[in-house]
């Protein structure tokens, strides 16, 4: 039996959009685990409502691609594969990239500044090999960039992948030829910004995510493999 817990849930939204966010998150972060079954009884009661918006959080679950039902088992928790992984960076990418023009007219001093500091915390962090705590801060750092952009609604729909994203570049941030090649591209972002180098900016943003892509791909087909063994 699943050990996570749920609390009660006592927020103004519609029960079944807060069911359906506490399902998610737990569902890209592996708190409930591929292969799991989502039995409506167990998992009603422990977010303390009735079945019914339980099967609309579910049924909008099986629209994101995270359940699936399945004859005789009912709801079960679908694994991430590798077409999946490259579609969810292929949306996240393109959006990326369409955000760059604003982030070069926005971006201040102060902004290089605060963005400068990250960096350093990632260097004490990559120094120490810290990788649990390398990885959302790296995350963050990124975020922090596409948030100078200030377009709202791309914003928006960028952070609806988000979960998905800080999942899968946990996996790939331990491979340290990579790592610390992309570090180095971070201050080289930073450096172009300050300079407000469009072009320049824009041509290593595009490699540095779709190297990143690369390599969480790679990782999930190697952690693909091993479970085969």
């Amino acid at each position: 039996m699943n050990t996570i817990q749920f609390q009660p849930m006592m927020e103004s939204r519609p029960i079944r959009e807060i069911a359906y966010e506490v399902l998610k998150h737990a569902i890209i972060t592996g708190e409930i685990p591929a292969g799991e079954r989502i039995v409506e009884t167990d998992y009603a009661d422990r977010l303390h409502i009735s079945r019914t918006p339980l099967r609309e959080a579910l049924r909008k679950l099986e629209r994101d691609g995270l359940v699936e039902y399945v004859l005789r088992r009912g709801v079960v928790v679908r694994a991430f594969t590798i077409a999946d992984v490259e579609e969810i960076y292929t949306i996240r990418n393109a959006l990326e990239m369409l955000t760059l023009p604003a982030i070069i007219r926005n971006v201040t001093n102060e902004d290089i500044a605060a963005l400068r500091e990250e960096l350093h915390e990632m260097d004490a962090l990559i120094a120490a090999k810290d990788f649990d705590t390398l990885s959302p801060v790296t995350r963050a750092f990124h975020r922090h960039i596409t948030s100078l952009c200030g377009q709202n609604r791309i914003l928006r729909v960028i952070e609806g992948q988000d979960e998905f994203i800080t999942r899968f570049s946990a996996m790939a941030i331990r491979q340290e030829d990579r790592l610390l090649a992309a570090h180095e591209e971070h201050y080289k972002l930073v450096d172009l910004m300050e300079k407000r180098d469009l072009a320049g900016f824009q041509q290593l943003m595009n490699s540095h995510i779709e190297r990143s892509k690369e390599k969480c791909l790679e990782a999930l087909a190697i952690q693909r493999q091993s479970q085969n063994f």
